[in-house]
């Protein structure tokens, strides 16, 4: 009897914490998380994108309220900003590193709100904000280094955005991966810069790669939010291959997509929302996503498996190891960039 009635009871507590589980969930749904986009917008299929996915993703797993306000110029950072504030969500996401003094100063003069920053951290930070920052040169090694063992012109090319520290990040690590094939290999592929100085101008991204294709280029990463579009309409006009950036953009030419550099913003977001759901503390710190924390990757699919071939993809794959284990120390810049060089 006494047997009978542990087993009773026992089933009833797995019952009720399955239902504390689903009460949880259903519970949620006043917990409200919301994001300012840059001036890509939320449909620019690559950074503003990816975090917006990261935030429907939570909601749908944690039953959370989730809502963004779309940024088409700088000037509407501050308004935008301010309307979501007044709207009183639980946390409040500026995304890139273009709203850092944007968000600070919201969050100086409301210090009872939650924010948070994707691709900037402070010296300072405000105890009601949370600075997430990537190592976006680890992927960026990945591709590159793939992009190395694919060429078949031996030069390549890179689009930024706008010049600065963050994709910086994306440049020095892509043009390290291929520092690194050229020493493993004993090949001299040649790299191929040039900055579109924006996010949002789609025609300057496609003249910018119509040129580097034109010029010998077979193979063109960028990492340029919305810029990067007209980067894959030259690599499907042109029938060339393209890197995409920060989630999986195969689906934008999939007979053109070597790969692309994954830093997924949204997972991020995803995580540090949760954490802030939980009761946990995370203001006032700056939280770091490479390989090790699963934020970063290479993406390897069909149309990475119909483009390059088993051994180079195998090659890249292993070398994400090495990354994690601190073998292999990706540069961000082009100081470290010069000293990595120097030392293969």
């Amino acid at each position: 009897m006494k047997k009978f009635l542990s087993v009773v009871l026992a089933g009833l507590m797995v019952f009720g914490a399955a239902a504390c589980s689903s009460n949880d969930n259903k519970n949620n749904s006043s917990f409200s998380v919301a994001m300012v986009t840059d001036v890509g917008g939320v449909k620019d299929e690559s950074f503003n994108q990816s975090a917006w996915e990261g935030l429907e993703s939570a909601k749908a797993d944690y039953g959370i309220k989730v809502s963004y306000l779309e940024s088409v110029q700088e000037s509407n950072y501050g308004p935008n900003l301010d309307k979501l504030t007044d709207e009183g969500h639980n946390i409040i996401w500026g995304i890139g590193f273009m709203m850092a003094d944007a968000v600070l100063n919201a969050a100086t003069i409301n210090a009872e709100q939650n924010y948070a920053i994707v691709d900037s951290a402070y010296t300072d930070t405000p105890a009601n904000l949370t600075g997430v920052v990537f190592k976006a040169q680890e992927p960026s090694f990945l591709v590159g280094y793939l992009a190395a063992r694919t060429t078949k012109t031996n030069k390549i090319g890179f689009v930024g955005g706008i010049k600065g520290e963050v994709i910086d990040q994306f440049e020095f690590g892509y043009r390290a991966g291929v520092a690194y094939a050229n020493k493993e290999k004993g090949t001299n592929v040649e790299v191929v810069v040039q900055y579109a100085n924006s996010f949002a101008d789609d025609a300057a991204g496609k003249a910018i790669a119509t040129t580097m294709y034109t010029e010998g280029c077979d193979i063109v990463f960028h990492a340029a939010g919305y810029v990067g579009k007209g980067v894959f309409e030259a690599a499907k006009e042109m029938n060339k291959l393209v890197i995409g950036v920060d989630r999986d953009q195969s689906d934008l030419a999939p007979d053109n997509t070597l790969t692309s550099s994954l830093k997924l913003v949204g997972k991020a977001m995803k995580d540090v929302s949760k954490k802030l759901l939980d009761g946990e503390k995370i203001g006032g710190k700056t939280l770091v996503f490479g390989l090790k924390e699963e934020a970063c990757d290479f993406a390897n699919n069909e149309s990475t498996k119909k483009l390059a071939t088993e051994e180079a993809i195998s090659a890249t794959t292993a070398l994400k190891a090495k990354i994690i284990d601190g073998t292999i120390v990706v540069p961000a810049n082009e100081a470290d960039f010069d000293l990595y060089v120097a030392g293969l």
